[in-house]
């Protein structure tokens, strides 16, 4: 979107049904000098909070905005997570990036998941425009172009970014479940193998690491090793490296490997105490919603693991936005969205806020949508009986108010919403009808050149650019059957080599020759574990790793 966003010239917001038609006799007055109705005050009460908040907009009553009536937001209760809903062209993207700069300004870090490739523009000035000065008039804005410190992330390296992956060890046998869309049965068999790699120091680096574990325990070889603990069926298997093969083909293969990023990184502050802005670039990969949503529940998962309980905390650690938030349900299996689900409930105790960004609130799940506290809605398109369906579905999401919500909702201009959040007790505040300020930062995307430039400069370049691909399970279980098979050929055991009691040296266990090589005992696994010590998986399934 342009700047246009922030166009004043946009249709009058349907008039609300007054509660009182009586105007109010105390001293608040808008520019105009008339006193502000009884209701607009009302509204406006239930936004004026005494601690530090974030300022949307004004309010827009009868198709006039009162600049003295400000809505905002407690910024304690931006970890009661949020929605930014509207149809395409409404200006949400331009709300999220006004939140986002006010939260950085207030030291609190940010993550956004940009999948049009429009959000780069936050780390730059913004252009004074006659729009913008408007708008900023408008709402009694003292509007100041201003950057954000920002971080370029790009999923597996896929774009412009610092390239984000994830070890399949530490990814883990729940998420990687769910995303493979196994049943209860190979969800089992699959934690199965990667106990069994955890407790003998196999590394799941990438994803032919599994592959040659699964394919070792199906073996004739690998059997006994799962044998006491179940086994591993040959069909089981089969429908596991199958679906390894189908994720692999959907491009997740970049995803997985080394180094690994640390999600803390996400928690950072700026030298002058802003928090950082992480943006992750998604153009590259927005057709393939399954690469960037397991990407997200997995950073999701990781936080919540290490994560210390905070409680009510008077500002978030982090706050999540995740754009196109439709991108992220869509085809999600059961499963996946009860993760989901269950992710939102808990990370707010960590002191991490969610907000998702899409078009509808239909767009989310109930059980999702009923955890969010905070919602800017900008118009809705009604032109189809669905378009009606889902205009009234959203109407009855929100608290009793004295507007007509399905009017309003269709008449609401650019860069104009319907509000309501949770005041500094928790409670809902009145429903609020707001023009919205102007972000301060650039209203569109960086050069291409100059996002490159931003992200070679920075620290973590150095960290996660270069790839690793290192001695893991893959490499010493196939030297290893290389070993078995030359030694099974010769005619008799090689001098100096005396082979197990009561058993011939072929029929070793391929896993225990790997242990007993002097090149895998002397490297210690990535994230910190020794051999012999199982890791300590979260309730997602997901390890913990070193910080």
């Amino acid at each position: 979107m342009s700047d246009s966003d922030t166009g004043s010239g946009t249709p009058p917001t349907a008039a609300p049904e007054r509660v009182s038609g009586e105007a109010a006799t105390g001293p608040e007055a808008v520019s105009g000098g008339a006193a502000l109705p009884a209701e607009a005050l009302r509204i406006a009460a239930g936004y004026a909070f005494a601690g530090p908040a974030l300022d949307l907009g004004a309010l827009l009553w009868d198709g006039r905005c009162l600049p003295d009536a400000q809505i905002r937001i407690p910024l304690p209760m931006l970890n009661r997570h949020g929605l930014v809903a509207g149809a395409t062209g409404t200006g949400k993207t331009k709300t999220l990036q006004l939140i986002a700069e006010q939260l950085s300004a207030q030291g609190v870090p940010v993550f956004l998941a940009d999948v049009k490739g429009d959000m780069s523009g936050i780390s730059e000035p913004g252009a004074e425009r006659e729009k913008v000065r408007a708008r900023a008039e408008e709402v009694q804005q003292t509007w100041t172009p201003a950057g954000c410190p920002a971080e370029f992330l790009a999923l597996g390296g896929l774009g412009h970014g610092i390239p984000v992956r994830a070890t399949v060890t530490s990814f883990g046998p729940v998420l990687l479940s769910k995303v493979l869309r196994l049943n209860q049965t190979q969800e089992q068999s699959l934690g199965l193998i990667f106990h069994y790699a955890d407790q003998k120091g196999l590394e799941l680096v990438d994803l032919k690491d599994l592959r040659a574990v699964v394919a070792f325990l199906s073996s004739d070889e690998g059997k006994q090793e799962l044998k006491g603990i179940g086994g591993l069926s040959s069909a089981t298997a089969g429908v596991i490296l199958r679906s390894l093969t189908a994720f692999e083909a959907q491009g997740m293969s970049p995803f997985f490997g080394e180094p690994e990023f640390d999600t803390g990184e996400l928690l950072r502050t700026a030298p002058d105490g802003r928090g950082l802005v992480s943006v992750l670039e998604l153009p590259e990969v927005q057709d393939r919603p399954q690469l960037f949503s397991t990407f997200l529940m997995w950073m999701l998962a990781d936080l919540f693991h290490d994560l210390p309980e905070v409680g009510d905390a008077d500002r978030p650690k982090l706050v999540f936005f995740f754009d196109e938030a439709h991108l992220l349900f869509t085809g999600a299996s059961k499963a996946f969205l009860e993760s989901i689900t269950q992710t939102v409930r808990l990370i707010r105790s960590k002191g991490v806020g969610v907000f998702f960004v899409t078009q509808t609130p239909k767009d989310v799940p109930a059980d999702v949508l009923a955890q969010l506290g905070n919602r800017v809605q900008h118009a809705l398109r009604a032109f189809t009986p669905d378009d009606q369906k889902a205009l009234k579905a959203t109407v009855r999401t929100f608290p009793d108010s004295g507007y007509d919500l399905e009017e309003v909702l269709t008449a609401l201009g650019i860069g104009e919403a319907v509000v309501t959040v949770l005041s500094e007790k928790g409670a809902p505040t009145p429903v609020a009808v707001t023009r919205l300020r102007a972000p301060g930062s650039l209203m569109g995307p960086v050069d291409a050149d100059a996002l490159d430039r931003a992200v070679r400069a920075s620290s973590l370049y150095g960290r996660y650019a270069q790839a690793v691909d290192r001695e893991s399970a893959y490499e010493r279980l196939t030297a290893q059957e290389a070993a078995r098979a030359r030694a099974a050929g010769e005619a008799e055991p090689s001098p100096g080599r005396t082979p197990a009691k009561g058993r011939p040296e072929e029929e070793t266990s391929v896993v225990q020759q790997v242990f007993a090589s002097g090149v895998f005992k002397s490297l210690a696994r990535s994230v910190g574990t020794q051999i012999g010590r199982e890791i300590t998986r979260s309730l997602f399934g997901t390890a913990r790793r070193r910080r």
